[in-house]
């Protein structure tokens, strides 16, 4: 879901759906006044999505997509609480993979 995600915001093939709630056409505007922003995520979320997918860099790729994660839990909270479910999920599957790989972030926090 995140490598699709993230190759959409490059290559927009995926269509906008035609019942978005304003404020969340109001946010997507927004993102994409700051041009960089939408390419930075969608960065991210194509990198996150490749080593999370791979075993040996699953632990990489967890810590890569959960800035992202954090930002799609937020902007489904306040814009589209439909969407939470899968959101928490997704969010539940990445804490569960950072859990299971945190001897390996121990160097990161000495």
């Amino acid at each position: 879901m995140l490598i699709n995600a993230g190759l959409n915001k490059f290559f927009n093939y995926m269509p906008v759906p035609e019942d978005l709630p304003e404020n969340m056409v109001k946010l997507m505007s927004a993102f994409m006044e700051i041009s960089w922003l939408m390419s930075l995520v969608g960065f991210a979320e194509v990198l996150g999505g490749l080593l999370f997918a791979i075993p040996k860099t699953r632990a990489l790729g967890a810590i890569v997509i959960f800035p992202v994660m954090i930002g799609i839990l937020l902007t489904n909270i306040i814009s589209v609480p439909s969407g939470l479910p899968l959101v928490l999920v997704l969010l539940v599957i990445n804490l569960w993979v950072i859990y299971e790989n945190r001897e390996k972030y121990a160097v990161l926090i000495k």
